[in-house]
């Protein structure tokens, strides 16, 4: 038992010291969803592949969409990434999502004046 001790003394942490140390995750981690509304053709396929009914996909424009999506609902199985023709939507690496109030969750991006931020719903 001494020798595991002794050993264990000198062995790097298992555990990271979050949050004092950012958490680099890794290259195909499926975080939160980054909607592109310029690659958009407004199939839907996105809407029909979720197994939560978290993506909304509106028609705000001649061939221009937005999409609201609800994090709240969303898995982050990443199956609408996958199934988009277009690939407008990616799973980005971003992980710190949680919010003390719920409003907050539903994510609209939409492009009426270019390539604004996402704003809340």
């Amino acid at each position: 038992m001494i020798r595991e001790v002794l050993r264990s003394i000198f062995k790097k942490p298992a555990t990271n010291l979050y949050p004092a140390q950012k958490l680099v995750m890794p290259e195909k981690f499926r975080g939160k969803l980054k909607f592109n509304p310029v690659k958009c053709i407004g199939c839907k396929m996105c809407m029909r592949d979720c197994p939560t009914g978290a993506i909304t996909i509106n028609k705000v424009g001649e061939k221009k969409f937005e999409a609201v999506i609800d994090l709240g609902k969303c898995i982050y199985c990443a199956q609408c990434v996958d199934s988009c023709l277009k690939k407008a939507l990616e799973a980005t690496r971003e992980v710190e999502l949680a919010q003390q109030d719920i409003k907050k969750l539903k994510v609209t991006y939409s492009d009426e004046s270019g390539n604004e931020p996402p704003k809340e719903a």
